[in-house]
């Protein structure tokens, strides 16, 4: 893909009298000289590896390190048995991020989304729609499009990699991605859907970068929930009509500011925020 803002997106699909999904995928058709089926067909597939992920969880697994394993287990019971604070398709949308991230941790076969370790909010808000409302997979498979082309842009005027920019480079860009993708399953338009991806950007701008012991666990797994729940918030304001008074372009370009700012021990280096706490010093070390 070549896009290198959101508008580029934006302004191609009013040029094409195409929308938001078909602007990324044409653009996808061009950039890899294939047919726009190869491409269809590809996008599926990565559908189908996402259900497939989620299908396949296994509470009983646990990373090889024990930091994690079997909350996603614990927090499909608490669905079942108590009264979520957050309601029924929130409380799921936590489940599915939940497991996603501990399958990643338990080294089980998920989709990067924009990265591993943050492999569990694209797949948990659409995951979760998809199983609520019976959408159709071609509908799905348009919002990974979007998700796609909101992800390429961030990852071409920033960073996608935590070792870069930080943890809102990671769980950042995954909470715009799957914020557009959700605007778009609910026939927002092209500028709601940036102005969602902006919003859940904003959101999490400045977010650090701090695994412990070097691990893609603790506190990974539990920010991959903040982001698919940020994402939903993001994607109601949009569709609200409420607008990020920021460019979103130039909320990336803040983002990108941000993470170059940010100290090496905050950039997944392992050695600060909650990675250099004495629990987490004396872990790495034992």
């Amino acid at each position: 893909m070549a896009y290198q803002s959101l508008q580029e997106i934006i302004n191609c699909g009013i040029e094409e009298g195409v929308p938001f999904w078909k602007a990324v995928l044409l653009d996808d058709i061009h950039e890899r000289t294939i047919r726009e089926e190869d491409s269809l067909r590809t996008m599926h597939k990565m559908w189908e590896a996402m259900v497939s992920a989620s299908d396949h969880y296994d509470g009983a697994l646990r990373s090889r390190s024990t930091l994690v394993g079997g909350m996603g287990a614990k927090m499909e019971e608490y669905r079942k048995s108590g009264k979520p604070l957050c309601g029924d398709f929130v409380s799921k949308v936590i489940m599915l991020a939940i497991q996603m991230a501990e399958s990643n941790a338990c080294m089980k076969r998920i989709v990067a989304a924009p990265t591993a370790g943050a492999c569990g909010v694209l797949p948990a808000v659409l995951i979760g729609l998809y199983q609520e409302e019976n959408i159709p997979d071609e509908i799905i498979v348009e919002s990974l499009y979007v998700a796609a082309g909101i992800g390429q842009v961030i990852a071409a005027r920033a960073f996608i990699a935590g070792a870069a920019g930080g943890c809102q480079a990671e769980i950042g860009t995954a909470s715009a991605m799957a914020a557009g993708a959700l605007v778009h399953l609910r026939n927002g338009d092209s500028e709601q859907i940036v102005h969602a991806a902006g919003m859940a950007l904003k959101n999490l701008l400045g977010l650090v970068c701090d695994p412990v012991a070097g691990l893609v666990e603790v506190p990974c797994v539990k920010r991959n929930v903040v982001g698919a729940v940020n994402a939903l918030s993001s994607a109601d304001m949009a569709l609200a009509g409420i607008r990020c008074q920021i460019p979103p372009d130039q909320v990336i370009d803040a983002m990108k500011e941000v993470g170059e700012a940010m100290h090496v021990s905050l950039r997944e280096t392992g050695e600060g925020g909650v990675a250099n706490t004495p629990w987490a010093r004396e872990f790495a070390g034992k």
